[in-house]
Parts: structure tokens; sequence; C-alpha cells
């Protein structure tokens, strides 16, 4: 648990799922510029009467302080929106008192107030900018917030062709601003939203070879097929019969899609916690297997939810990093997640950098691990429950 100390107020934050080891914060220093700013610390306070729209909150602390203003929040990532629910009952906020979307709903009609926390993708900035320039107006204030890392000319590029005229503030503890005044004569000039953006496999990766896959903005890896994924696709476990598979972190879908025309027989049960993923695995399973083919879609928490030992196989592909914090944690929640929610005799495969060592992990958990295939950069690991 940890105090955040705004100009609106003092709250206790923490991430989402809660983990006393976990020392990362639920803020950092770009939403505490961005609070400041909102709060006339450095000049006149921004008028906050109308229609806020909070943008890319990663936990929650900016919707949380602002929670007397009854911003709408738009997010990718479910275990954000969770983090702000929490939070938002953590400082006793009535439940009501905000509007949680995820980056598939449909936005505010109208936007007054627009407040972006830049996310990592590019695309996904993008993406969620032209789809709320039609209710930005010439008086709506758009100030966006990023570490100095995260913004760059590229970034300023965005927003000055899809809203108007951009600048930056000066850095404030490696954190900066942005400024748009929205331009209405954009809409002429902005040009089409890409996204999604499609593309056809290349030969040489199974039974996906030359099938077309579908990518919503945000998902890693969305122009091209990304060289993990493709080793993974490569050595993919031959099974026949009915059985419950699950591609956990499923991105755009490719491996449970692979899974799925390997083995018609298999449910295929697609996780993300990134809405946009599971958007897109299910438009890539429903072109390449059909409206018919058995196959659930779930954005959550990893595998919690799923009943302990209904699954034959578990596909996965871990992240190792959190926005830009690099750790294993969520490997580690996923491996612990697979072994609960397999039968015994069930198989967890797994994808990873060789560097990263989750031969060990999976030795603490299963007993042992094998190496399927390697090459010098990667490795494909099969753990069986006993």
């Amino acid at each position: 648990m940890n105090r955040f100390t705004t100009p609106q107020g003092e709250y206790e934050l923490t991430r989402f799922p809660e983990d006393p080891r976990d020392r990362l914060r639920a803020w950092d220093s770009a939403d505490e510029y961005l609070l400041r700013h909102l709060g006339g610390i450095d000049g006149d306070p921004v008028d906050l009467s109308g229609t806020v729209v909070v943008v890319g909150d990663r936990w929650g602390a900016l919707t949380t302080a602002l929670a007397a203003y009854g911003p709408t929040q738009i997010t990718d990532s479910y275990l954000g929106q969770e983090a702000t629910r929490a939070n938002l009952a953590r400082n006793s906020v009535a439940a009501g008192a905000v509007r949680l979307l995820s980056t598939r709903d449909t936005p505010p009609d109208r936007i007054d107030v627009l407040l972006v926390r830049v996310p990592k993708s590019l695309a996904l900035l993008e993406d969620q900018l032209h789809r709320l320039a039609p209710r930005v107006h010439a008086g709506t204030v758009v100030v966006g917030t990023g570490r100095v890392t995260e913004i760059h000319t590229s970034t300023l590029t965005l927003f000055e062709r899809i809203l108007g005229p951009t600048r930056t503030s000066l850095a404030v503890k490696k954190s900066r601003l942005i400024f748009c005044s929205p331009d209405p004569e954009r809409a002429a000039t902005r040009g089409a939203n890409p996204w999604p953006y499609s593309y056809a496999l290349p030969d040489g990766v199974g039974v996906v070879s030359g099938r077309t896959v579908t990518n919503h903005a945000g998902i890693f890896c969305a122009e091209r097929l990304d060289i993990g994924t493709r080793f993974l696709l490569q050595h993919l476990p031959e099974r026949r019969g009915p059985e419950r598979v699950v591609d956990l972190g499923c991105g755009n879908g490719v491996v449970g899609t692979a899974a799925a025309l390997a083995n018609p027989e298999a449910e295929v049960v697609f996780i993300d916690e990134s809405y946009q993923a599971v958007a897109s695995a299910e438009a890539t399973f429903r072109a390449n297997a059909g409206t018919a083919a058995p196959a659930e879609f779930r954005v959550g928490d990893g595998l919690s939810g799923v009943p302990a030992g209904s699954v034959d196989l578990v596909l996965n592909n871990p992240p190792f990093h959190t926005h830009q914090a690099t750790t294993d944690a969520t490997a580690w929640r996923m491996f612990e997640g697979a072994h609960e929610v397999l039968r015994p005799g069930g198989e967890l495969w797994v994808i990873g950098n060789r560097h990263l060592g989750y031969h060990v992990r999976l030795r603490r958990l299963f007993g042992r691990s094998e190496v399927v295939a390697s090459d010098p950069k990667f490795v494909v690991l099969r753990a069986v429950k006993r």
C-alpha cells in the first residue's frame, strides 16, 4: 500500500492484483505532473466541470484522484480497470462516481476535457485518438502525460495530425505534458483510422501458413509475426481428440487458432488481459476456423475463473515486462495458474527467451520440464502435471 499525495487529496493506491511483495507503485511522476497541472499548482487550474475522459490510466491513480468530477476512464487493460475499481473502493469512492469503459466500448458523445496517459504502443494511441476525435470540440482541453522516454516526435505528430496544434512542457522528474488544441478542420485531413490491420502469415509456420490474422491496435507485433511466436508455431504439439486448450496471453490468437485447426475436436479458450487482444483473437479465429467452431474468448486476469483440473493443454508466450518495468511476476503467475487448471497429465507449453530461465520456475511447480526445441535466442519448454 502506498499513499499518493496530490493537489486533489491523498489516496491509498495499489496495483492489481495486489501483492505485498510488489515494490512498484500504482503511479509515477507523469501522473503527478498531470494532476499538479490540473490543480493549478503551476498556473491556473483547469475547469473540470464538463465531461472528463481519462484514457490509458494505468492503475487508476488519475481516475481515483479525479473521481469528484465524475470522469469516464477508457483503458485497454483489464488489470488496470480492476485496479481502478479496487482503488476507488479503497478510498471510499462510490462505485457509480466514475464510468469505466474499455477501448472496445463507445466513448462519450461529447468530451470537454481529454486526459491521455501516453501508452507504450504508438498504434494504440493512434487508434484511440481517431476514435475520440469526433467527440472533441474547439474548446476541449486536451492534456497528455508520460515519461520523457515515452513521448517522442512521432507521439506529438499523432496529436497534431489527428486533433490539432500540439506542444510539450518542460520535463519535470523525467516526465512531460502534452498540450493540444483541437482544430475542427482536422477532420478533413486526418485520414481514416488504419486499425484493425490484417496480414497473411508466411510459409513455414505449420497449419496456419498463409492464413490471415487480424490485429487491433496495441497488439504486440501487430504488423508482422514476431519471431518467438513463429518458433512456437513451428513446434506446436500434435494432438488429436476432444480436449480443452487454453491460449494464455493470446494476443491476436494465432497460436490458439493453429491448435484448433490442427485438432478440430479441441475447444480453445483465448485469454488475455487486453481487450484489443481478445477482439483480435476472436476475429482471427472466426476468419479461419469458422463461426461454428467451439471457442471461448475471455478478457481477464490470467487463468482466474477457469475451474481447477479442467484443461488439457496450455500454450503460453508470457510477457516479461509491465509498462516500463522488467519483471517475471506475470510469467510466474501464469505458470502457477496453469498448474492449477491442468488435469493430471495435462501439459503446459511455453516459449521464451533463453536467458529468462523459465525452466527453473517450471521445475519448482511441475517437478521437471523438458526442452522441446531451441535456437540461439528462444526455447520451447514442456511441463506435465503429475
